[in-house]
């Protein structure tokens, strides 16, 4: 009777009130962590094998195609798309138009998947060559190669994404927590298989792409999905259902923001410069990335269904409030991530990359463009928080259409800055335009939904910079103190950031507001029950 109990499931949780989202928000975070943790891995590994050059440019180049189908066919917001709509059937216990809607949707977007990655497939050099026409030919030729490995992916990665949305509107995120962690596993393992064979190069990690795309964003939320879900797939463009999604995901499927394209003009402005620029800009994202995605990534994600779910249900004043909340313990805890990455840039880039062919001066220049990067890791953060209330209220044209234009104005910033001062004027645009583009979206926010109070969020943030330059200050000189070589890394880092932590830890209680003290005891609270747990 696998429909009855999918039926069953749907009238619990369409009848449980929003249930708070702190745990999955944890559940989430130390996903993300040990995700990044496997990503650094994963990059160090390449950076041993391969360091800074041709090659590895057109590795991180061969993404750029696949990322754009993804992004066109709202792969990377699925759940932001769907989950909302999906949300108000649970809501009014209509469990039939649920799996209709949900199955329709699978059937459609997966077909359109199939077409496109096929048509990208057999049109990739042409393509690669339009997009990185400095690259050299056998540059080009290796970068349409690793295309069309990858490309393959994202047919499940949007099909997996819809699948796991559905889960999400359940509030099970334990697919959503497990799927970063066998993406990067997998790719480690096509490495350390495939990338020692000097003739194959960095094709060992594509392949290990493709696999982890299978195992982990779409096996995982499958297999849970079968206990819990109905199951199907059904093929209708003209579906009203589907018309309706495809109205509220249209601007996230014609229209980008600086969150997607940042990285987008890294690589292609990159790829204007001298070889091995690309890779840089690359590497210094990738660690930029820990604070965002453990905090606003995992934030994000689980407040998105008990927000979609808050207002299907009328309660705006919960709603309201808990934005309000969200965002200031996000920006509190960006700050600080963002200042100890920073403080901690030179001993973090040479234990994860300085290895084999990754070179002292690659690490020197990883290192000026991570510091650039973390400058705008608050606005990173606050963007995916505060575009979380637009979309939760189906409403993801009004934000979409002001990152877009922002994105496109940013474009004459980056060609500047980027003949000007290298790479490091990329990362300089990408942190302007990002903090431009945060600052608007809470703008747009204030004045057409009455809220976040801004006043608010600015006092937080001020406190929490308060805190972290004098955590930097202290932290800085104390760190040069020690032996740099060999081991003196893990000196560094560990006594780093104890340091800053204490620091953060004593200013908070000091001088933190409310939210920002209740976060942070949350926090230590939740990480003496895993120490617990871990002891016993």
């Amino acid at each position: 009777m696998p429909n009855a109990r999918a039926e069953a499931v749907d009238d619990q949780t369409a009848s449980r009130p929003a249930a708070r989202f702190g745990p999955a928000a944890m559940l989430l975070a130390g996903s993300v962590l040990l995700s990044r943790i496997l990503g650094y891995a994963r990059e160090a590994l390449l950076a041993y094998q391969v360091g800074a050059r041709s090659s590895t440019d057109a590795y991180f180049a061969a993404f750029q195609i696949p990322d754009l189908l993804n992004y066109l066919l709202a792969g990377g917001a699925l759940s932001i798309a769907f989950l909302p709509l999906y949300t108000r059937y649970l809501a009014r216990r209509d469990a039939d138009a649920a799996h209709r809607f949900f199955t329709t949707v699978l059937g459609t977007l997966g077909l359109v998947a199939l077409l496109a990655t096929a048509a990208l497939w057999w049109w990739a050099e042409p393509l690669v060559a339009l997009q990185f026409p400095h690259f050299d030919a056998p540059t080009q030729a290796l970068t349409a190669h690793l295309t069309r490995i990858v490309l393959p992916a994202q047919i499940f990665f949007v099909t997996g994404g819809i699948i796991n949305a559905t889960l999400l509107a359940r509030e099970r995120f334990g697919a959503a927590a497990a799927a970063p962690l066998i993406y990067n596993a997998a790719i480690i393992a096509g490495g350390l298989l495939v990338a020692p064979r000097r003739e194959l190069g960095v094709e060992g990690f594509a392949w290990g792409a493709l696999a982890g795309a299978v195992l982990g964003p779409f096996l995982a939320p499958l297999l849970d999905a079968r206990r819990h879900v109905r199951l199907g797939v059904r093929v209708n463009v003209r579906d009203r259902a589907v018309l309706r999604y495809l109205a509220v995901a249209a601007p996230l499927m014609f229209g980008q923001t600086l969150l997607t394209v940042d990285e987008w003009y890294g690589r292609w402005f990159g790829a204007l410069l001298d070889a091995g620029t690309v890779a840089h800009l690359s590497y210094a994202r990738r660690l930029m990335q820990v604070p965002v995605a453990v905090v606003g990534q995992a934030i994000a994600a689980a407040a998105l269904p008990t927000l979609a779910r808050l207002w299907a249900e009328g309660r705006h004043e919960e709603f309201q409030g808990l934005v309000l909340r969200t965002l200031r313990a996000g920006l509190a805890l960006a700050v600080f991530g963002g200042a100890a990455v920073i403080v901690l840039a030179q001993p973090t880039v040479r234990l994860v990359y300085q290895h084999g062919a990754f070179t002292t001066d690659d690490t020197a220049q990883v290192a000026r463009l991570l510091t650039l990067f973390c400058l705008a890791v608050p606005a990173w953060i606050a963007q995916q928080i505060a575009v979380r209330a637009f979309y939760a209220r189906g409403d993801t044209w009004r934000p979409m259409l002001l990152g877009t234009a922002i994105a496109l104005a940013a474009i004459p910033l980056y060609l500047l800055l980027a003949k000007r001062f290298g790479a490091v004027g990329i990362a300089a645009a990408g942190a302007l335009g990002m903090s431009t583009n945060t600052l608007a979206t809470l703008l747009l926010a204030r004045w057409v939904h009455g809220g976040p109070d801004l006043a608010q969020l600015c006092d937080t943030t001020m406190r929490a910079a308060v805190i972290a330059a004098i955590g930097c200050g202290v932290t800085y000189p104390a760190v040069q103190l020690l032996p740099h070589g060999g081991a003196g890394v893990l000196l560094e880092l560990a006594c780093g950031g104890a340091l800053f932590g204490v620091i953060v830890l004593l200013g908070t209680l000091a001088i933190g507001d409310a939210t920002m003290r209740e976060t942070l005891l949350r926090l230590l609270r939740w990480g003496r029950r895993r120490g617990c747990r871990a002891g016993a």
